[in-house]
């Protein structure tokens, strides 16, 4: 399995902006999926992006139009761009991989995603 670092969370009040990156210990060009996930304090993990290897990308609702998920095959890396941050944002933000081909329909669910980082914190003040 490939192993995920997540970096890139802080501090930010609301309306700001923040880049997460997650750097795979391989090269990505395997993995089909690469996704990133939230969970705040006392809440279950919930799906927040995720991208295929052509670089098809979906999102939740919740954060349609104010994140932006990208992948760098070459560095091994995704990236999620923040924007517009709400209170409601603030979680450990976690990267996700699956290497098998699956349909987006499924890359919401927790259990298709192989690989898991440790997580950055997102702290969003109002």
């Amino acid at each position: 399995q490939v192993q995920l670092v997540e970096s890139g969370g802080g501090s930010v009040q609301a309306g700001g902006s923040l880049w997460l990156s997650c750097a795979a210990s391989e090269n990505t060009s395997s993995v089909y999926l690469m996704g990133w996930f939230r969970q705040a304090a006392g809440k279950q993990r919930e799906w927040v992006s995720s991208i295929n290897s052509a670089d098809y990308a979906m999102y939740a609702e919740s954060v349609k139009g104010r994140f932006t998920i990208s992948r760098d095959e070459a560095h091994g890396t995704v990236y999620l761009q923040m924007n517009r941050l709400k209170f409601e944002d603030t979680a450990m933000y976690y990267c996700a991989a699956d290497a098998a081909v699956t349909t987006p329909s499924d890359w919401a669910s927790l259990s298709r995603y192989q690989s898991w980082g440790q997580g950055t914190q997102v702290t969003v003040s109002s």
